[in-house]
Formats: C-alpha cells, structure tokens, sequence
C-alpha cells in the first residue's frame, strides 16, 4: 500500500503488513518521544486482534479494513477538552469518509461511531499512555455483507463504492489535527467551535436513546445535548441526566 498524501501530513507514518493491534503496538512505540513525535501513525489492512471500548473484541478478513492509530501528544492543558478527542476524532472521519461518499447521510453517534445512513463504518478507540493518547480507528473499506461484525455494520463496498485510502487517511488526519489545534488555543470547546461543529455532526442528539450503563442499568429517554465536558444529556421522565460512559443505541420510534 502506498500513501503519499497521508505521509505528508503525518510526522511518521509506518505501515504494517499485519498487527494484532495497532494501538496496542503503538502504545509500546510511543515510549520513545524523539522516535514517535506528535500525528505519528501506523497503519495495517490486516489487524487480527483489534479491540474496541469495553474491551471488546473482533476479528476483520485481512484487507477488508483499515486499522489506523495515531499518536498524540500536543494536547490541550484543559481537562473538559481531552474528553472531546474521541468526538473530535469521530468529527474528522466523518468529515473525511464524506468525501468519498456524497448523497449520503453520514454523523458522529455519540460516543465513538461514525455512521452512514444509521449504518456504522467506523469505531474509535482512544487510550491514554499517561503522557500522550493512542487514538484508533477501524474504517469498514472493501468488507462483504457476510463479513460485517454485525448486522447493523456498512462498508465502503456495499455503497458501491471503492475507498481511496491514501485520502482518506490525510483528509482525516488533517481534519483532526485541525480540530485539536483549535482546542489547544481557544482552550474550550465553544470558542474553539468544536462543541457546535461536532453537536451538529452528531446523529445522537434529537433521538430516543437506550443508554447501557456500565452499572447495568438502562437509560431509556431523548438525547438532547452534548455538555462542555462531552458528556451525553439524556432527558427521562422529565429529567436530565449525564451520561458519561455507556453504549448508545438508536432506539425505533413507535
């Protein structure tokens, strides 16, 4: 695979012929700072042990999809701003899987999922090292139905369409160094205009929400808003509640 575009906007960009993780190879690579500076990416089509949040587990057909991690370590000094990076990221794919694939409708699902057409074609996974952030993509490209992890899972392919790597990966990267850098000056995400940018990319916000809670409980209400810190405002039975872990799930209207 050749990716001159994204090379250009990466500080390194090193692709895998096969990983069992890439966050978690990239975790161990980012002990030496010098080596692996800030927008440091690696890449593979062929990731055989991928992880997502909860630790859950999921194997992908080798070149059915891109597993892409990368390292940051420029990040903003404000904490409320580092619970925005999985949304920032989610933005930033959006955004670059849009080119690629116009007519369609395509958003963020609250907290790590990028959808087209309610479909999800890619996860996001970020995981701190204590100093810098590991953040992890898996993008669905040339995945048959019969390969999908599940039912409600979409690729590039089964658009009809064939997946421009290369572009994608350097409109993403782009896209999210963009975003950061406006968190880091502004140093929230109002002024910065992260908060509206990603509200308005969030298919989440206006529909009926079953939230799992990691107790395991179950928040049944309308998601109503995204607050300064990221967290999930879900509206039940007249009150607002604050979600700030869970798995989100598109509830049918009756």
């Amino acid at each position: 695979m050749d990716f001159p575009q994204a090379e250009a906007v990466a500080s390194r960009f090193e692709v895998l012929a096969e990983s069992a993780s890439t966050n978690a190879a990239m975790r161990l690579l980012s002990a030496d700072a010098d080596a692996w500076p800030h927008l440091s990416v690696l890449l593979t089509e062929n990731q055989t042990a991928g992880r997502g949040r909860l630790d859950r587990s999921w194997e992908t057909p080798a070149g059915s999809a891109l597993a892409i991690s990368v390292l940051l370590r420029e990040l903003p000094s404000q904490p409320e701003a580092i619970g925005w990076i999985p949304l920032v990221a989610g933005l930033a794919m959006a955004d670059a899987v849009t080119v690629q694939l116009p007519g369609h409708e395509i958003g963020v699902k609250w907290p790590n999922d990028v959808l087209v057409d309610g479909r999800k074609i890619c996860g996001i996974l970020a995981e701190s090292t204590g100093s810098a952030i590991v953040l992890g993509s898996g993008v669905n490209t040339a995945m048959t139905a019969a390969q999908l992890p599940v039912p409600t899972a979409t690729s590039f392919a089964l658009l009809g369409r064939t997946c421009d790597a290369d572009r994608l990966v350097a409109d993403y990267l782009r896209r999210l160094d963009g975003l950061l850098s406006a968190l880091r000056s502004w140093g929230d995400t109002d002024r910065s205009g992260v908060h509206a940018a990603v509200s308005a990319r969030c298919t989440t916000l206006g529909k009926t929400v079953e939230v799992a809670l990691p107790d395991g409980d179950i928040l049944r209400g309308e998601a109503v808003r995204l607050e300064p810190d990221g967290r999930l405002c879900v509206r039940s039975d007249g009150e607002e509640r604050l979600v700030a872990a869970g798995d989100v799930v598109h509830a049918r209207l009756s």
